[in-house]
């Protein structure tokens, strides 16, 4: 299993990635700290699961959502927002364009594990 975390915060990737490695799923970490290095790491190798921040220089979370979610390879890519974006319009547009789950920040490992667990169930 390769799980991509995409945040511009190098901080809140390794919060994610100790929760993750806290669960003891044996998988792969691939970082990005944009949507565009995030789409470049799709292409260079298939991934399981991406954790995905909205707000990001260069490309946005939502930006790269829908483009991924354009490309017929990953329509059904698990993908989990993990923002501080917690507006509920900001929800829903999360949702409409294709958003696995969401997460509002600040990132509790309950929360992430919740997440995994359902999405590899």
């Amino acid at each position: 299993m390769t799980i991509l975390i995409v945040d511009d915060s190098k901080l809140i990737r390794k919060t994610i990635k100790r929760c993750l490695e806290n669960m003891y799923i044996p998988c792969q970490y691939k970082e990005a700290s944009n949507g565009q290095e995030a789409l470049k790491q799709l292409q260079s190798q298939p991934v399981n699961l991406v954790f995905l921040d909205w707000n990001m220089p260069v490309m946005s979370g939502i930006d790269f959502l829908k483009q991924v979610r354009a490309m017929e390879a990953y329509k059904t890519l698990p993908i989990v927002m993990v923002t501080s974006e917690g507006a509920r319009d900001n929800v829903i547009e999360a949702i409409e364009n294709g958003v696995t789950d969401y997460i509002v920040k600040p990132i509790r490992e309950q929360y992430i594990r919740e997440k995994v667990l359902k999405i590899i169930a």
